[in-house]
């Protein structure tokens, strides 16, 4: 009887001992997790809080450059997008549809063009549709090509003309903001009077100058994008103008076209018949 009242307090103690490990370890595990977790947003904390810092010491006016920052850089992501959409820069559809529209083969032609959704397949099929319907009518073909040109590449420029005045106006809004840090860095350095640290000045020129910093940093890349998508357009509209005129023409003017040419071919295809 004393034997089994001495081996129940003794199962007890092993029991809480255990759970008191278990309590630990588990502590332990929580804690590592814990760390784990303000490793992770220790940096992410410390980014917002540089952030932070520079719209507290740029004022208003940095807080506008953000702004237009991510503007500009959801609109270079989009037009990127839609110029990779509608194919602009791919041409070969037709090249392809006008060599068979040389030799002859209208329908496939037209057929092949339609299924191109960049704007020189657009313009391209109709003025094939306009030629193969109304080949009398070439005027009238090519005024409403070009109404659909115009229609057809005014899409390609949405928006660009944005990207060019947040190109031109940051420099102006940064150079605006460091002319404000400045006149409040000689404000305080006239407060201070005879007791003046040159600290305090240095100090508020390089806060002043950050604003300029921030406005070239917006510009360039808006700059830099809205040339390279207006070039690709004019480009377009290069390449579209070829064409039309190509399908109105017929090329009647190319070597291939001239009449020693053709005496030759002829000359060739004698012989060797």
């Amino acid at each position: 009887m004393n034997e089994t009242e001495i081996a129940v307090p003794t199962v007890d103690a092993a029991s809480t001992q255990l759970a008191q490990a278990q309590t630990a370890s588990d502590l332990a595990t929580s804690d590592l997790a814990i760390d784990g977790a303000a490793a992770t947003i220790s940096p992410i904390q410390s980014l917002i809080d540089q952030i932070g810092s520079i719209f507290d010491m740029g004022g208003p006016v940095v807080v506008l450059l953000a702004v237009l920052s991510v503007l500009s850089i959801t609109v270079i992501l989009y037009k990127l997008w839609q110029f990779f959409y509608i194919g602009i820069g791919r041409h070969s559809r037709a090249r392809k549809a006008l060599k068979l529209w040389r030799t002859g083969h209208q329908t496939e032609a037209i057929t092949l063009v339609n299924k191109g959704k960049s704007p020189v397949s657009i313009v391209v099929a109709h003025v094939m549709r306009g030629q193969m319907f109304h080949p009398d009518h070439g005027a009238l073909i090519r005024e409403d090509v070009e109404r659909v040109a115009l229609l057809s590449l005014s899409k390609t420029r949405f928006l660009l003309r944005f990207l060019e005045t947040v190109g031109q106006i940051s420099p102006l809004l940064g150079l605006f903001g460091t002319v404000i840090g400045m006149i409040e860095a000689f404000q305080r350095l006239q407060e201070a009077g005879a007791s003046v640290d040159p600290s305090v000045l240095a100090g508020g020129i390089w806060v002043a100058l950050l604003t300029t910093a921030v406005g070239l940093a917006v510009a360039i890349p808006a700059s830099l994008f809205a040339d390279w998508f207006t070039s690709r357009v004019e480009r377009e509209q290069a390449v579209m103008e070829e064409l039309v005129t190509s399908v109105l023409t017929g090329q009647i003017t190319d070597v291939a076209n001239s009449p020693d040419t053709i005496n030759m071919q002829a000359t060739e295809f004698a012989h060797a018949t």
